[in-house]
C-alpha cells in the first residue's frame, strides 16, 4: 500500500506529504509557496514572491467601476479531513463589507487535496455570497501556477502541440519586440537562438472548454525528466459552454485553470449581480499531476502519459472524496438521455439525425443563452452517429436543454424546461430540431461548423512565424488582420457563385483595410450570382448570414447597387476580439435577412456586404456559413 497522507503545520505554512508529492501552502493565506517533487526542492519558481507562484485569483469590479485584480488571501484556516487517505485543507477569505477600498462581495473557500498514491493533488474554490451584498461584476477567476524558469521549457497542449518555449527574460525590450499589443512578441535575440524571429503571444496557446483537457509543462534537461499537468475532467464550472475559448500555459513558465472568462467572448460573458443576489458555485476540483522519466526522455513521453492520467481522472468524476457538501457525490447527481434529430424540408434527407451534434444542459434561458451563461453549471456531451445522447452526472436544478448540429445553422433548445434530482435518469425519447428555414437553397457560401476554418486562411507574414501552427491551425499565427490589404491592395474581395471556391476565395475574416497614412477604411465585399429563374411574383428572398466571431462590427446588406440605402444593416455588435487573438470563433449569430424580389431579377444579380466599422485593425466578423433561400415553392 501506498504511504499514508500527513501533514505538518506550523504558524506560518503546512507541508503535506504523501510519499509522491510534498505540498507547502502559506498559512493561513492558503497560497502554494512549494511542491517537491521529482528531485527538486521547489518546481515552483522561488524567486518569486510566496503569493505569486501558487494561487487563485479574479479579476472584479463594483457596477461602473473599474476593475480591480485580487489574489485573495485567507484570513482561516482549517484542515477538514486527514485519515491517512486524504489530507484535505480549508484556507477562507470571509468576505467584510467594513473593509476599504471595497473586497470583492464573496466569501472564498480555497480547498486543497492530496490523497493517497497520488502523483499530485487537488484544488477546487467555493464561492459564495448572501442575500443583500453589494452588487458586483465578476470578469475571471482562475488558478495559476509560475514553473521554476531554469528548467521548464516545453510546453504541450495536443499530440501536434508540443513546443520549445521562450524564457520570460526573452520578452524583455532587450531581447524581442513588442508588436501590435503588449502581449505580442518577436523574439530578437533570444537566449535559445532556435527561436530567434518567432513571434510568442499567449493568446496562440488558447483552447476552447471542450478541448482543454490536459495541458502543461516538461522540464526537458533535468535527471529525472518532469512533467508539470493542469487536467480539467469536468468543464461543468466554466463558463460559456464548449465553444469557449481560454488561456492554458504560456511563457513564465505559466499553467493556469481557467474557470470563468470574457476571452473570446467580450463582457457580456461577464457574470453580473444585481439587487443583491445571492450566490454559490463550486469551481473544480482540478488536478494537477507530476511526472517524471529517466533523463533523456523524450517531452512526447511525458505528455502521452499525462494523458493515461487524464482517463483516469475523467474515469474518476464525479471525485468521492471532497468532503464539502457543495460538491455533489454521483449518487446525488443525475442524468438525461435521449435522440435528437432534424428535420429540413429543403434538406437532401427531410428528417435524419443530429450526427455529432453537441447536446447540453444550461441554466434556464433564450435559444443560444449558454454562450453567454456563467452563473450556473453546464454539460455537454456530443451524440453519435445516430443522433444519441447521455449527459450524465448533472448536479440536481432545473436546465434547458440545448444542442447545435454540424453543417445545420442555428441553435436547438427544447422548450419545456428540465429538473433533475438526485439519482435521476430521464429519458427525454426521440426529439427534432427544425433549424430556419425559408424556401430552397438558392446557394451557399461554408458550412455551418461555428467556425471560419474552413474559409481561406493566408500563410503569415514571414517576419512573424509561430513555429507550431505551420501546418496546423493557421489562424493561429500572429498579423493575419493585415494580409487581406496585402492580397486586396485596392479592390475587396469579390466571390461567384458557382466559380470561386470558399476555401480558396473568401477570406476568413471581413476586416478592414489599413493605408500607408496609417488610417483604416470599411471593406464591401461583393457575391455574384445568378437567377435563371426568377419570378418577382412569388416573393421575397431570405439570406441567411451565421456570424463566428465579431469585433465592434456592423454589417450593412446591399443588393445589386453598392451606393443604394442598405435592404439591412446589423447593430453594432461584438467584442469577441478573435482576430487580434488568433482565434478562429466567438460567439455564434445568425442573422436572417429579407432580400425583397423589387431588388432582385432574372440573370446576373449582386450582394453586397459592408462592415461598415473601421476604427482600427481589429474590426470584422468572421463568418461561419451565407446561404441565399428562395420563396418557397
Amino acid at each position: 500500500m501506498a504511504p499514508d497522507v500527513s501533514y505538518t503545520s506550523t504558524s506560518t505554512k503546512v507541508v503535506v506529504d504523501n510519499g509522491y508529492v510534498q505540498v507547502t501552502i502559506s498559512r493561513p493565506g492558503g497560497h502554494v509557496t512549494g511542491i517537491k517533487y521529482g528531485g527538486m526542492d521547489n518546481v515552483l519558481e522561488e524567486t518569486n514572491s510566496e503569493s505569486n507562484r501558487g494561487y487563485w485569483d479574479l479579476n472584479w469590479n463594483e457596477v461602473d467601476g473599474s476593475d480591480t485584480y485580487d489574489a485573495p488571501s485567507a484570513t482561516q484556516y482549517k484542515v477538514v479531513a486527514s485519515d491517512g487517505d486524504k489530507v484535505e485543507l480549508s484556507f477562507t477569505r470571509p468576505y467584510d463589507s467594513s473593509k476599504s477600498p471595497a473586497m470583492v462581495p464573496l466569501t472564498i473557500d480555497k480547498r486543497f487535496v492530496v490523497v493517497r498514491g497520488h502523483s499530485g493533488f487537488y484544488t477546487y474554490g467555493i464561492y459564495s455570497r448572501a442575500s443583500g451584498w453589494p452588487d458586483f461584476d465578476l470578469g475571471q477567476t482562475r488558478v495559476c501556477f509560475k514553473l521554476r524558469e531554469s528548467d521548464f521549457h516545453y510546453i504541450a497542449l495536443a499530440d501536434n502541440k508540443i513546443k520549445l518555449m521562450p524564457l520570460p527574460s526573452d520578452l524583455s525590450d532587450s531581447r524581442s519586440e513588442q508588436l501590435a499589443y503588449k502581449e505580442a512578441r518577436l523574439l530578437t535575440d533570444p537566449q535559445n537562438s532556435a527561436l530567434k524571429g518567432q513571434v510568442d503571444d499567449k493568446y496562440q496557446y488558447a483552447l476552447n472548454n471542450r478541448d482543454n483537457r490536459l495541458h502543461g509543462w516538461v522540464a526537458n534537461e533535468t535527471d529525472p525528466v518532469v512533467g508539470f499537468w493542469m487536467i480539467t475532467p469536468s468543464s461543468e464550472f466554466r463558463n460559456g459552454g464548449p465553444t469557449k475559448q481560454n488561456l492554458t500555459s504560456h511563457t513564465g513558465p505559466t499553467c493556469l485553470g481557467m474557470f470563468h472568462s470574457a476571452h473570446f467572448a467580450g463582457v457580456e460573458l461577464c457574470p453580473q449581480f444585481r439587487n443583491g443576489e445571492s450566490w454559490k458555485k463550486v469551481f473544480g476540483p482540478v488536478c494537477v499531476y507530476l511526472n517524471k522519466k529517466a533523463a533523456g526522455t523524450a517531452v512526447r513521453t511525458l505528455w502521452d502519459d499525462a494523458k493515461s492520467e487524464l482517463k483516469k481522472e475523467l474515469n474518476a468524476w464525479p471525485y468521492s472524496w471532497p468532503s464539502s457538501s457543495d460538491y455533489p457525490k454521483s449518487a446525488s447527481r443525475g442524468q438525461v438521455t435521449g435522440r435528437l434529430l432534424v428535420h429540413d424540408n429543403y434538406a437532401t434527407s427531410k428528417t435524419r439525425s443530429a450526427r455529432d451534434a453537441l447536446v447540453g444542459l444550461a441554466k434556464p434561458g433564450d435559444k443560444g443563452s449558454w454562450q453567454k451563461e456563467s452563473k450556473g453549471y453546464q454539460y455537454w456531451v456530443q451524440a453519435d452517429t445516430e443522433g444519441k445522447f447521455t449527459i450524465k452526472h448533472v448536479r440536481a436544478g432545473t436546465y434547458n436543454l440545448h444542442a447545435f448540429v454540424p453543417s445545420v445553422i442555428g441553435d436547438y433548445k427544447k422548450a419545456e424546461d428540465i429538473t433533475v434530482s438526485a439519482g435521476d435518469d430521464i429519458a427525454l425519447g426521440t426529439l427534432t430540431y427544425e433549424p430556419p428555414r425559408f424556401g430552397p437553397t438558392s446557394w451557399e457560401i461554408g458550412t455551418p461548423s461555428r467556425t471560419a476554418a474552413e474559409f481561406y486562411i493566408p500563410d503569415p507574414n514571414p517576419k512573424y512565424p509561430n513555429s507550431l501552427y505551420v501546418d496546423i491551425e493557421k489562424w493561429r499565427n500572429y498579423g493575419l488582420w493585415a494580409r487581406y490589404a496585402e492580397l486586396y491592395p485596392s479592390e475587396d474581395l469579390v466571390y461567384t457563385v458557382g466559380t470561386s471556391d470558399y476555401t480558396k476565395d473568401w477570406y476568413f475574416a471581413h476586416n478592414t483595410r489599413r493605408h500607408s497614412d496609417g488610417t483604416y477604411t470599411a471593406t464591401r465585399w461583393q457575391i455574384k450570382f445568378n437567377l435563371p429563374s426568377f419570378d418577382e411574383s412569388k416573393g421575397a428572398y431570405k439570406l441567411r448570414m451565421a456570424i463566428a466571431q465579431a469585433q465592434v462590427a456592423a454589417v450593412q446588406v446591399r443588393v445589386n447597387d453598392p451606393s443604394a440605402k442598405p435592404v439591412y444593416e446589423t447593430p453594432a455588435f461584438g467584442k469577441d476580439n478573435a482576430i487580434a487573438r488568433h482565434g478562429i470563433q466567438g460567439l455564434y449569430v445568425l442573422y436572417s435577412v429579407d432580400i425583397p424580389a423589387a431588388d432582385l431579377k432574372k440573370g446576373d444579380n449582386s450582394i453586397y456586404l459592408t462592415q461598415r466599422k473601421a476604427s482600427g485593425p481589429y474590426n470584422g466578423v468572421m463568418y461561419d456559413y451565407l446561404r441565399l433561400e428562395a420563396p418557397p415553392s
